[in-house]
């Protein structure tokens, strides 16, 4: 009783006019003053431009569901007069259609899956172990980077040619198992990992392989993710190589399927918008299901705290 009445003769009363007030009193009040809009002020600006972003992914689904009619019509609609499934019909009762998607499926799950093991090696060779002319051959490969896809679609056909591969899918496969960006990706990654860990770990009778997979792969899964969303986006999208490479319609990726749906002197517009909704369906999902990973791989160093 002594100590608690001791204390509180002490203590400042925060009702007198001279008592010090608690420091939370003050953080409320700061806050509350702050808090004058309901939402972060940088979302009147980010709103906008997210509907602006949107706008296109938007008027394609709305195209969608319009007839051939209202798409040529000008002024041209924005808003569909009633729901018209005869694209999605035409699309989807096509037979070759669920050909070219599983197409595309694979070629995209096999440019991923080697991009993620030949990439991870690759990253982690150049940002661990130094041999001569380690530094030459990482600026050769960079530099691969920036020569234009004008520049080596012929010599890639020839060698696609003098392999056997041309009009099947191996000829879309092949160019893309690893890609320069995926390597430098992933080496830039692993050089921000603490080299403490992978010395633990040798210490505790780890090759360089048992590192590699016990130690580094599991703190790299941001940009894992990364490469592989990145990855299975710029090969599922490809319409340039297949082009190319392909000439016989069961062996079509899915787009270059849909460009079957543009004739000469007719073109079904509605197809084409049910389509190409039906194409970016697969790629919306892949981004969302690694958008927090994608971010990380931005900012993270491998450790947490």
């Amino acid at each position: 009783m002594t100590l608690l009445s001791s204390a509180r003769d002490c203590a400042p009363d925060s009702r007198a006019g001279g008592g010090e007030r608690p420091a939370h009193a003050t953080t409320v009040r700061r806050r509350g003053r702050t808090r004058l809009l309901p939402l972060n002020p940088w979302h009147l600006l980010l709103t906008p431009l997210a509907l602006l972003f949107a706008a296109p992914l938007i008027w394609l689904f709305l195209s969608s569901l319009m007839t051939n009619a209202e798409i040529n019509r000008f002024p041209p609609a924005l808003w569909p007069s009633g729901i018209d499934l005869g694209g999605y019909r035409f699309v989807l009762g096509n037979a070759l259609f669920p050909r070219w998607f599983a197409n595309s499926l694979i070629v995209s799950a096999a440019a991923v899956a080697s991009n993620l093991v030949l990439g991870t090696l690759g990253g982690y060779a150049f940002a661990r172990m130094r041999f001569r002319g380690s530094r030459l051959l990482m600026g050769l490969m960079l530099a691969t980077m920036v020569v234009p896809f004008q520049l080596t679609m012929i010599p890639t056909f020839l060698v696609m040619k003098e392999l056997g591969l041309i009009d099947t899918l191996g000829a879309l496969i092949v160019p893309s198992l690893v890609t320069p960006f995926s390597v430098f990706l992933l080496r830039q990654f692993f050089l921000n990992l603490p080299r403490e860990l992978e010395e633990a770990a040798w210490i505790d009778g780890c090759t360089r392989l048992g590192v590699l997979i016990r130690v580094v792969l599991p703190l790299s899964r941001p940009a894992l993710a990364t490469v592989a969303v990145l990855t299975f986006l710029s090969t599922w999208n490809d319409l340039s190589w297949p082009l190319i490479a392909i000439h016989h319609e069961p062996q079509y990726t899915l787009q270059l399927g849909l460009t079957t749906f543009q004739g000469q002197h007719n073109v079904q517009w509605s197809a084409v918008m049910a389509g190409n909704v039906l194409t970016v369906l697969p790629v919306l999902a892949a981004f969302l299901a690694a958008q927090k990973t994608f971010i990380r791989s931005i900012t993270s160093t491998g450790l947490k705290g």
